[in-house]
């Protein structure tokens, strides 16, 4: 699978921290450098049948729909789609009016994921979202018209403009606007955001852990009994609409990252990634360079990682996989540490993988943590 990272957004939210410019001064010449990399590291996937392209920023659909078209070309000059790939656009409520739906709906893409994070004003307002709430209900109904039926959208929780009650009419809105999938996630303070000075300075109260709490786990009882799947902590679908994207990253499959920031996995034991900054991006690349680093994930590293991506699933640790990939000794170190923690209830195994039960997800990166290498 690749996954095309899109460094551009109309505006800064309060909260994030990824990387991107709000300046499209130098599009053009992001897009011409993308199309390189692509050219360049076209061997390093083995399976040539894609069977997921993922646009994800940044705001991708700050893009025209010529041009996301014409990415999607350029990795079909090296690659295959499979049959029923799965092509995800993110996009911006705000970016998603009748034209670019239009001309999208005769693109490859077939799957959007659209940053709604609240259906109200006052919430988006904090966030500083480009998008009002209006927008955020029209730009789903629009996208359903134009025969987007496999959409997912973001809602964020815990929000200090927030609580239980408005949680639950987000979520009320979100079962009648019948969208299949869902990605939820509690707003969290990153460094040197808007967020963490508005918080530092007084201007507004930091987001409580037990009222997220309380939200997460209404989020997840509400989605089950409306019919949806709770395969992930922070992903839940109706059936048949799982991330097939996210899902490949859960099981450790191999996938490469095009543009600035974007990672790269080889399935085993190498990640790499690109240099952080649009303009070093271009140079490197109008010189056919590449503008990345790679490092060799240690034994500590591989098992860290299967531990902390298993455990936020459904499927769990594979404990068969772990027993042929790791050491004796490190098999020691897994066998101890979850043994008290199967004792008290916190992990369980069932058809020879590990878990964490649903009602201890919401602190799922913590458990996962006490069982880590170091």
């Amino acid at each position: 699978m690749i996954y095309i990272h899109i460094p551009f957004c109309r505006q800064k939210c309060s909260y994030c921290n990824f990387h991107f410019s709000t300046s499209l001064n130098f599009k053009d010449e992001m897009i011409s450098a993308m199309k390189a990399e692509i050219r360049l590291r076209k061997d390093e996937l083995q399976n040539k049948n894609l069977k997921s392209l993922y646009f994800g920023g940044g705001t991708p659909s700050i893009l025209s729909a010529d041009e996301i078209s014409s990415m999607i070309d350029e990795v079909l000059k090296y690659f295959s789609f499979d049959r029923d790939i799965e092509v995800t656009l993110e996009a911006n409520p705000d970016d998603l009016d009748k034209n670019f739906l239009q001309q999208l709906a005769k693109s490859p893409v077939n799957r959007l994921s659209i940053g709604t994070q609240s259906f109200f004003d006052e919430d988006l307002r904090l966030m500083n979202r480009a998008h009002n709430a209006s927008e955020a209900e029209g730009s789903i109904k629009r996208a359903q018209d134009f025969g987007f039926e496999n959409l997912s959208i973001d809602l964020i929780y815990g929000s200090p403009t927030s609580n239980l009650e408005i949680w639950k009419e987000n979520l009320n809105k979100t079962i009648a606007l019948e969208v299949p999938h869902i990605s939820s996630y509690a707003l969290t303070v990153e460094p040197k955001t808007a967020l963490e000075n508005w918080i530092a300075k007084g201007k507004i109260a930091s987001p409580r852990e037990e009222e997220q709490n309380r939200e997460f786990y209404y989020l997840s009882d509400f989605l089950k009994d409306n019919g949806f799947e709770h395969y992930e902590v922070s992903n839940f679908a109706k059936p048949g609409f799982y991330s097939r994207h996210n899902s490949s990253y859960w099981k450790y499959k191999e996938y490469l990252g095009i543009g600035p920031s974007a990672h790269s996995y080889n399935g085993f034991d190498v990640r790499s990634w690109n240099v952080a900054n649009n303009q070093q991006y271009i140079k490197k690349l109008d010189g056919g360079i590449l503008a990345k680093e790679e490092e060799i994930l240690s034994q500590n590293d591989q098992f860290n990682e299967m531990i902390m991506i298993g455990l936020r699933t459904i499927w769990g640790v594979d404990i068969e996989s772990l027993n042929s990939k790791f050491s004796e000794q490190t098999l020691e170190h897994f066998r101890r540490e979850i043994q008290s923690k199967i004792e008290e209830g916190i992990l369980i195994t069932e058809n020879n993988h590990l878990k964490i039960p649903e009602k201890h997800w919401f602190m799922a990166d913590g458990i996962a943590s006490d069982l880590f290498l170091v």
